[in-house]
């Protein structure tokens, strides 16, 4: 849990630099890639992350810019990634604006539960790996390369001249 606005924003340009990064290697192709028929495709989860930052962070006051919770996923990759630029842009903007560390103790409705606004910002860096984390396997699946996150991918050892781990 975030105890600090400041901690955060760190954190938070790291980990949203990550995913713009990511959502980089898209293509309109691939958003309709599934691991099953019934499955959540790779566009859908790359625009779930984009509209979970106004939807999360509405639930604590702040008015972030993005899409809403029920918009349709977009057909162009360059849309998701600029989408998800505009609202994480928002989102820090907002925070700096309207927020303070003693501002993160303070208790919210959410998903059933009460967290503390702290919870919430650590909350949403969590889903936002877990759904990267998603993403990566159907990116492989579409043929498309990825980026390192916490350490380099398989293309990046390999542009270091070294071997990746099997």
């Amino acid at each position: 849990m975030y105890t600090s606005i400041d901690q955060f924003q760190k954190d938070w340009k790291y980990e949203s630099g990550s995913t713009i990064k990511l959502f980089e290697y898209l293509t309109d192709e691939s958003l309709n890639q599934k691991i099953t028929p019934d499955g959540r495709s790779l566009g859908f989860i790359a625009w779930h992350i984009v509209q979970t930052i106004p939807e999360m962070l509405g639930s604590t006051g702040l008015n972030i810019d993005g899409p809403a919770a029920d918009s349709v996923v977009p057909v162009s990759a360059v849309e998701i990634n600029k989408a998800f630029k505009t609202a994480s842009d928002s989102l820090t903007d907002q925070l700096k604006k309207n927020w303070t560390d003693e501002s993160l103790e303070t208790e919210d409705s959410m998903y059933g539960e009460t967290w503390k606004k702290g919870m919430t910002l650590s909350a949403l860096i969590l889903h936002q790996a877990h759904h990267r984390g998603q993403m990566t396997v159907l990116m492989r699946q579409a043929g498309l390369k990825v980026t390192g996150i916490y350490g380099p991918s398989k293309e990046e050892w390999e542009a270091m001249g070294m071997k990746a781990l099997d």
